[in-house]
């Protein structure tokens, strides 16, 4: 018997995953489910607000609670970004699309690029003094027209002046992608550190997102380095949780 919202979120989850409630159909009305299970409609409405902000429903105008579709990308770890890949002209991205048995296409990635100033985490992580010019590259991905994360990258000007990362045209920056680029540039990547964090959207990144309400995002800070240790990207991604599993597979350190 249901006593609180968190046992009427239980049931309706249950139910989410069990199929009778697909993805695309309609939940019954908030009123109907308080009826049906005997409990105040204040309980229903927390009992819904739990499961929006797990990602499994959304509330749709003139609609009602519809169940998300949840057609998850598998993120790889370290072999999303095997030179075997990029210099083939496989980028990261893709790399993902295909280990999920997804397509992709070179208008799934939109671009802005600008020159700024650098704050305190940009130089830090670049190597470079606060309020120095660097280059800014910002993504952003979709899938079937729906936004799945952001990424932006964060170059020193002297490594991408006149090369295929700063020309704005939607797409990568060449099929390898900037790994490829920077490659031809003398600077090779060689090793990188990744730090992931979750958290909720701001207001921003939430309607760039299109984020439903109380779904959080995983965000990524990414340094790649050459082999003699010289930084020559630093980059933020801003990612949709419900859209990815992240998968990592390595060799344990002796």
């Amino acid at each position: 018997m249901v006593t609180g919202y968190r046992e009427l979120a239980a049931e309706l989850r249950d139910a989410i995953e069990r199929g009778q409630y697909p993805p695309g159909d309609t939940l019954p009305k908030q009123t109907e489910l308080a009826a049906s299970h005997g409990v105040h409609l204040n309980t229903v409405r927390k009992a819904v607000g739990v499961l929006e902000a797990e990602g499994l429903v959304t509330a749709v105008r003139r609609k009602g609670t519809v169940v998300r579709p949840r057609p998850r990308l598998k993120r790889l770890g370290i072999d999303r970004y095997a030179k075997s890949k990029w210099k083939f002209g496989l980028v990261a991205f893709a790399a993902d699309r295909e280990a999920s048995g997804q397509a992709w296409k070179r208008e799934d990635q939109t671009n802005t690029v600008r020159r700024i100033e650098a704050n305190n985490e940009i130089a830090t992580a670049l190597r470079v003094e606060v309020g120095s010019a660097v280059y800014e590259r910002a993504r952003l991905v979709k899938q079937d027209n729906t936004p799945t994360h952001t990424l932006v990258s964060y170059y020193r000007p002297e490594h991408v002046e006149d090369t295929p990362i700063v020309d704005p045209q939607p797409g990568t920056a060449t099929p390898g992608g900037g790994f490829a680029v920077l490659t031809l540039q003398g600077l090779e990547p060689d090793h990188m550190t990744e730090t992931i964090h979750s958290r909720m959207p701001t207001p921003q990144e939430a309607d760039e997102l299109q984020l439903p309400a109380g779904e959080p995002v995983m965000v990524l800070h990414r340094t790649t380095y050459t082999a003699n240790d010289t930084p020559v990207e630093f980059a933020r991604g801003v990612h949709r949780a419900s859209r990815f599993s992240w998968t990592y597979e390595f060799k344990l350190p002796d």
